[in-house]
């Protein structure tokens, strides 16, 4: 059975930047010690390691906090290092159980592929597509067969299996588990055998399951993996995690404007947490722009910085200046390049129109009723000028309704 890897190779500074690199914004890397030897012994021979991370494609989008681990998988493939995106095709068909108090249920082979193809696609975005490998766990899942699986399912232990959170917690609390649920885990750690990982990331709620990976290469005679897990992104509102359900995300496709509004949003406190677990930045650079903070510069300028760096990943640097701009505009009361253009009839014969019934009209209220709600809290705007009296009513003519900061269209009534 394989052991730690040797230490025979020197520690150079290539290597110390590496690991720092590696450490920056991670929640816990285990063994350090034995990640430092793999390092050294890279460095020394010319040969990368094999990083993994592997993502079920149990939905089809991505928000930015799961870009966290992707952000690190970019820094690691920077230093040279090869990285595996594995698709968790078969793994899908199981249903991972993590944190989860009931169980996952399955998704059908064409949702999974229907939703492996998007989150490459989007993945791209932060990864380089010419240096990552992509694999299927299919392809050694699908051939392990009958036979394979109950040899696998031998090197591992009930008791070990028990001891994981969400399994130990459902069974104290008599909510069901179901065995096919204990093939994930085994299934995920026999990925790292079949690539013979060196490193695997994951998040934080996904630590066990890394560590089956380690459990297995050693029983296989590989020399185990390491593991690095990176923390869950507090959302917009800086308290939750950030979740499409809790409406605190920034989706990666999102277009360029509210990416970078959005961005602007948060608190300065998370904007530092943010800073580490998102940018690209290096940490001097970063270590300074806070200083910068401390002593009286606006922390407005960093949060836009931040802003232009997110929205020029996933867009470009031409559309995050556009956006400044545009939040620039907006701000100020200015009318945005993009407004919404539309030609509205007036009333029967002729009428004038009730603002609160023309803003449900040109989409900028849900009903009339909101409408009202709005120009009860001073939100709606004519033509710049702040409206309050709920019984006016528009006539003919082109006019600019604005609902909030970012909301607009110029309507034309005839």
């Amino acid at each position: 059975m394989n052991q730690a890897p040797s230490t025979a190779f020197p520690i150079t500074d290539r290597v110390r930047e590496a690991m720092a690199i590696t450490l920056r914004g991670c929640e816990e890397l285990i063994p350090q010690e034995d990640w430092l030897k793999k390092l050294a012994r890279s460095d020394a021979s010319g040969t990368p390691l094999r990083i993994k991370l592997g993502l079920d494609p149990t939905a089809p989008d991505i928000h930015v906090g799961h870009t966290v681990v992707l952000n690190k998988l970019r820094q690691l493939q920077d230093l040279g290092h090869t990285v595996i995106f594995l698709i968790g095709d078969f793994t899908t068909l199981i249903g991972d159980p993590s944190g989860r108090n009931s169980t996952r249920p399955p998704l059908t082979r064409e949702q999974i592929e229907a939703n492996a193809q998007t989150y490459y696609r989007q993945a791209s975005m932060v990864l380089d597509p010419a240096r990552t490998e992509i694999r299927y766990n299919s392809e050694w899942g699908d051939a392990l067969g009958s036979r394979g699986m109950i040899q696998l399912a031998s090197r591992y232990t009930v008791a070990r299996m028990m001891e994981r959170n969400d399994f130990h917690d459902r069974f104290k609390s008599g909510a069901s588990i179901s065995v096919h649920e204990f093939l994930y885990p085994l299934m995920q750690g026999y990925d790292s055998v079949a690539l013979k990982s060196d490193l695997e990331l994951g998040g934080t709620d996904q630590k066990f399951n890394l560590l089956v990976g380690r459990h297995l290469q050693a029983e296989y005679g590989q020399e185990p993996q390491c593991i690095l897990t990176m923390p869950l992104l507090e959302g917009l509102d800086g308290i939750e995690k950030m979740s499409k359900s809790k409406n605190n995300y920034i989706g990666i496709s999102e277009d360029a404007n509210t990416m970078f509004a959005k961005v602007l949003s948060i608190s300065d406190v998370l904007m530092w947490r943010w800073y580490t677990l998102l940018s690209f930045k290096s940490e001097a650079h970063i270590a300074t722009l806070r200083a910068e903070v401390d002593a009286g510069r606006n922390p407005k300028d960093a949060k836009v910085a931040l802003a232009k760096e997110i929205t020029t990943r996933f867009h470009s640097a031409a559309a995050a200046d556009a956006a400044e701009q545009d939040f620039i505009n907006r701000s100020k009361g200015g009318v945005p390049d993009d407004i919404t253009e539309l030609s509205l009839p007036l009333g029967e014969g002729g009428a004038a129109v009730g603002i609160a019934a023309l803003l449900k009209l040109a989409g900028l209220a849900a009903s009339s009723g909101e409408g009202n709600r709005l120009i009860d809290g001073g939100g709606v705007r004519v033509d710049s000028v702040v409206i309050s009296d709920k019984s006016l009513k528009l006539g003919a003519g082109i006019y600019v309704l604005q609902v909030g900061k970012r909301k607009f269209a110029r309507v034309t009534l005839d």
